[in-house]
């Protein structure tokens, strides 16, 4: 049986000769930006992320820019990577360091995780990669490598195996050169321990991998249980009037939380919902090809509804949570994508 510390040593081996060293939030090594990548990084793969990170750094550089800046702007710089969740996390958070810690990221686990949006495995590598301290992380790349190498029956998600899997990653992780070994095992996992056709041949710790020995690599680690995915729908009304359309700000809770969207006419006529909304009746209604999004946990199909007024409108004020955008203007921040796509479709044309 190997020792734990052969593991990293061969890992860290590894790491010198084949890791990745260039990537732009590793230089300079700085704990709000590694922060910043770590968020944008979870469910998301390095490529692309790297130019959404380039951008974000150039107009939020430090902690103090981000929590100075608008919702708005940072969702629609955030636009695009998806989870929005996690870029109004990170604007909150960013707030209270700038509030409560001096404008400093804290530097222990238990404040870094009392922020919202950071966790365990998260902290761990914030700590690890920008301050050298030692903490176990356990992203989706650590737990598939872990997973193989010990053989771990059973899906992560789980309670149980993800506390077996920390143990795992307790033990494993050194006490020198932390960062490289933190960085070696996500790129390991991220470039040969991959989810489908794993290059076990280039793999510095093949030779004890439990699940290669037992030819079962891709059965590790477990799948989540499968449930069917629900189907919603919903109707979004596209109001134009004089090359200006409504949008309507969504909710903090829920899909697409705080980013721009379309009115959505559900259990209500169109012309009464103008009527009571907008104060007039249309000159033309426009059905477009219905829409499917799909999300996490369910599929939404989207009926997108094209509204147009001639007369001019009585209730047209912008307010906090609803304004008039001119088509040809820079949206006003964080945009639902499949919204954008058919605001794009409006201003090339195609249903104007």
């Amino acid at each position: 049986m190997r020792s734990l510390t052969d593991f990293a040593a061969r890992l860290l081996a590894w790491f010198d000769e084949h890791g990745r060293k260039d990537l732009p939030w590793q230089s300079p090594v700085d704990p709000y930006r590694t922060w910043v990548s770590e968020i944008m990084l979870q469910q998301t793969q390095v490529q692309t992320v790297i130019p959404y990170f380039e951008r974000f750094m150039q107009r939020f550089p430090d902690v103090a820019a981000l929590a100075d800046a608008a919702q708005d702007e940072v969702l629609r710089h955030w636009s695009g990577l998806g989870y929005y969740a996690r870029g109004r996390s990170l604007h909150k958070a960013a707030r209270l360091v700038r509030d409560e810690h001096g404008g400093k990221l804290p530097d222990t686990l238990e404040a870094l995780t009392a922020l919202p949006g950071i966790g365990r495995s998260t902290a761990g590598a914030i700590l690890s990669l920008s301050m050298g301290q030692r903490h176990p992380i356990l992203d989706g790349n650590v737990k598939r490598v872990l997973a193989r190498h010990e053989a771990v029956e059973g899906w992560p998600g789980k309670t149980s195996v993800a506390n077996t899997l920390w143990d795992i990653a307790e033990r494993n992780t050194p006490r020198e050169r932390v960062a490289d070994y933190t960085q070696a095992i996500m790129d390991l996992g991220a470039t040969l321990c991959t989810r489908s056709k794993p290059a076990c041949e280039r793999c510095p710790v093949a030779t004890d991998c439990a699940a290669r020995i037992k030819g079962s690599t891709t059965l590790f680690p477990g799948r989540k249980p499968k449930k069917s995915k629900p189907l919603r729908s919903t109707t979004m009304v596209f109001a134009l009037h004089d090359r200006r359309l409504c949008l309507e700000r969504r909710p903090e809770a829920g899909i697409w939380g705080g980013l721009w969207s379309r009115p959505e006419v559900n259990g209500k006529g169109v012309a009464d919902w103008c009527l009571d909304k907008l104060g007039a009746e249309p000159a033309e209604v426009e059905d477009w090809e219905p829409l499917r999004h799909s999300f996490s946990h369910y599929d939404l199909d989207i009926r997108p509804i094209l509204v147009r007024f001639a007369a001019p409108l009585s209730k047209v004020a912008d307010c906090d949570g609803a304004r008039w955008h001119r088509l040809n203007e820079k949206l006003p921040g964080g945009v639902a994508a499949p919204v954008k796509k058919l605001i794009e479709q409006l201003r090339n044309g195609t249903h104007d």
